[in-house]
């Protein structure tokens, strides 16, 4: 633990926050199935369990020896690179003021939290993460919805993902300029990540990645099925389902590059349709940790709240 005092602390609070999780808990299989006392100590257990959550994330990033950065080959420093975890939020609104509708609650914007996760993915990452502070996801629609995955990221235009900035002379460049990056997957007990290949193409298919596609709202970066390089700007969110996408055993894991989890608003992935607009895209914390190509504008600071 990089500050044994802080770690002291989060553990202390944890486990006093586990006594009124531990008693919603009680008090909803005390109560009548279906009935309004139940739904309302559920309430209060789903409410402990995201704090406690946020507390473990917080005391996982102490563990993480200060300024570590994941390795990345010399042959991608013309890319953007995250040396870190950042966090990115997206507000999206309905065509015609048109509300979400999540179990019957509407709402009139879609308000999403994401962890991007350097650490583990810095090439992916810092191309997402320097991808939304310049704006290139604002006011952009959502074009693909289908029960299995949300996804965006192509412009308008023939071009199929982002025109802007020098190609890597490593991947190069897409038929119409896109600038494209490599696949980039990290296995467990791996010290760093192999590019340009997938799990099966390495010969280790079936083993665990370090981020898998376990959790609704795993981010996965897109690209054409048959070419490892040509992802560019299109991401997507999975509407994870454990019978159709278990970890480690989906078409996922090792072939697509996770590079973050939807933290909070995930709810909201249920009635994300096609044509719905990302109305903002902004990094709140962690912009100082992307790292651009020498020669690169530097990321726009954050407005402060």
């Amino acid at each position: 633990c990089r500050e044994p005092s802080t770690c002291q602390t989060i553990l202390s609070q944890m486990e006093l926050d586990l006594a009124p999780l531990e008693a919603s808990l009680i008090a909803a299989q005390d109560s009548l199935n279906g009935s309004d006392q139940e739904r309302a100590a559920l309430d209060e257990a789903y409410k402990g369990q995201e704090k406690i959550t946020k507390q473990l994330t917080t005391l996982e990033e102490q563990m993480v020896p200060a300024g570590y950065e994941r390795p990345v080959p010399s042959d991608y420093a013309d890319l953007p690179q995250l040396k870190g975890r950042a966090t990115v939020e997206f507000v999206l609104k309905k065509p015609d003021n048109e509300q979400f509708d999540i179990e019957g609650k509407l709402y009139k914007e879609a308000k999403m939290t994401m962890v991007i996760d350097g650490f583990t993915a810095p090439v992916t990452s810092g191309n997402f993460v320097e991808l939304v502070d310049k704006g290139f996801y604002t006011n952009m629609a959502i074009q693909r919805s289908d029960g299995f995955v949300v996804q965006t990221g192509d412009p308008d235009g023939p071009a199929d993902g982002y025109t802007g900035g020098k190609p890597s002379k490593a991947i190069g460049k897409g038929k119409h300029g896109e600038r494209l990056i490599p696949t980039e997957i990290l296995v467990v007990g791996d010290k760093e990540n192999f590019y340009e290949s997938t799990i099966e193409d390495e010969g280790r298919g079936g083993e665990a990645t370090v981020l898998p596609f376990s959790s609704y709202g795993a981010m996965g970066w897109a690209r054409d099925e048959y070419e490892v390089n040509s992802g560019s700007s299109q991401f997507f969110w999975l509407l994870f389902d454990s019978d159709l996408t278990p970890a480690g055993k989906n078409v996922l894991d090792g072939r697509y590059p996770c590079f973050g989890y939807v933290t909070e608003g995930a709810d909201f992935l249920r009635d994300i349709k096609e044509g719905d607009i990302i109305t903002t895209a902004k990094v709140t914390s962690g912009i100082e940790k992307l790292v651009l190509p020498a020669g690169s504008a530097e990321p726009a600071p954050v407005a402060a709240e």
